[in-house]
């Protein structure tokens, strides 16, 4: 593959991820939550060599070019390709086995989207998350209470209405100055 050919590289996780690639000219790359860059494949390759580099490839960035990316990885997993849309088709039609096999077998970063996801649907299914727990350590029914006891405080809290009424701005002039009164009566 020509060390120039342009491909696209996708941060999977919700986190911001960089690197600094100093044979390129000190090179640093960074990448949002989700955002696509087009690289070029020498680039890829160099961070492949890096210490932590095939982890943040294997885990964390998708390579989206087949041929760069059994080039760089070798043969990866089908998990590997997983967006967000495919691990909620996951999550509310798969089955409990194909659930199994993505918490098996899947980059670290699909393992996140899972967790993330599966508290944000409220996840029905209780098989479906005892084997997260069992698999990733993660409770989601916690999750999903602390975050709908959170959603319930922010509501409560929220105002209701205005605590002050302004005075319209066509009245101020006629309005007639009113004597402060007293807050507190004392007695004599």
């Amino acid at each position: 593959m020509n060390k120039n050919t342009k491909i696209k590289v996708r941060n999977r996780s919700t986190a911001t991820l960089g690197y600094t690639i100093p044979d390129l000219n000190n090179l640093r790359r960074t990448y949002s939550a989700n955002e696509t860059k087009e690289v070029s494949f020498e680039e890829i390759q160099k961070l492949s060599y890096k210490p932590g580099g095939p982890y943040m490839l294997q885990h964390y960035l998708v390579i989206e070019n087949l041929e760069a990316r059994n080039e760089i990885l070798g043969d990866v997993e089908i998990e590997y390709d997983y967006t967000e849309a495919d691990v909620k088709r996951l999550l509310l039609h798969g089955s409990l086995d194909e659930l199994l096999d993505c918490l098996d077998f899947a980059p670290l970063g699909v393992i996140d989207m899972v967790k993330k996801l599966s508290v944000e649907l409220e996840l029905n299914d209780l098989k479906k998350r005892r084997a997260i727990q069992e698999k990733t350590g993660f409770n989601i029914n916690s999750a999903i209470m602390v975050n709908q006891e959170t959603n319930e405080q922010s509501e409560e809290q929220a105002p209701s209405g205005r605590r002050v009424v302004a005075a319209d701005s066509t009245k101020k002039e006629e309005a007639e100055p009113v004597a402060p009164a007293r807050r507190i009566v004392t007695k004599k």
